[in-house]
């Protein structure tokens, strides 16, 4: 089983373990690592990139236990270092903790944000009702999470019922996977594109600010 060090670390470098190194029909190498910092695909947030060893780290999947990563060249079995894309993971975190953020805006009105999709460029935040909703705009929308935002709240992580929880300062909680800002100012300026209403469903559409 991979340890998932990105759970508990914000590390870029990391030493690890190549356990198995298989070649694949389309030409690159499915890895196995005995410990990972490379956050895989999953949860809304898209796959990090960086390198291992001497070969690229193209993409990251969970199966089951393992997180499956796969490199352009062979890596022979033994240490190596890891070190993952630092611009990208930001972009990723920055995206992923937006996301957050606008779900507990969404609360103030009755919505519980019970999905997301929180990569660049298709950012959305899928809303259930919680209980009696009232109507809420994007300018509302905006509004809620800069005011988060502007605050510069510390994230707090905790394990409950075997979950990973994700929240900043005591803001409500919600079970995550994913990599976060230390501080919500750290997500800078969010801005909501579309809110839409249908069959139920509060659909929340998001993009950030360059910067």
């Amino acid at each position: 089983m991979t340890e998932r060090t990105y759970f508990s670390s914000d590390a870029l470098e990391m030493t690890s373990s190549v356990i198995s190194c298989d070649p694949q029909d389309d030409g690159r190498y499915r890895v196995i690592l005995s410990a990972t910092i490379f956050h895989p695909q999953g949860g809304g947030q898209p796959s990090d990139r960086g390198t291992i060893g001497h070969a690229s780290m193209l993409h990251a999947v969970q199966e089951d236990a393992e997180v499956v990563h796969f490199t352009d060249a062979p890596l022979d079995t033994g240490a190596v270092q890891l070190t993952v894309d630092a611009a990208l993971r930001q972009l990723h975190t920055r995206y992923h903790s937006a996301g957050h953020l606008i779900a507990v805006a969404g609360e103030k009105y009755g919505w519980y944000g019970s999905k997301g999709n929180h990569r660049p460029g298709e950012g959305r935040v899928v809303f259930e009702p919680l209980r009696l909703t009232t109507p809420v705009t994007a300018a509302e929308f905006a509004r809620g999470v800069s005011e988060l935002v502007n605050q510069a709240l510390p994230r707090r992580q905790e394990e409950e019922g075997g979950r990973r929880m994700i929240t900043w300062g005591e803001l409500p909680a919600y079970a995550c996977g994913g990599t976060h800002v230390l501080l919500t100012s750290d997500v800078g300026e969010v801005q909501i594109t579309r809110v839409k209403e249908k069959k139920g469903q509060l659909s929340v559409q998001y993009e950030l600010a360059e910067g």
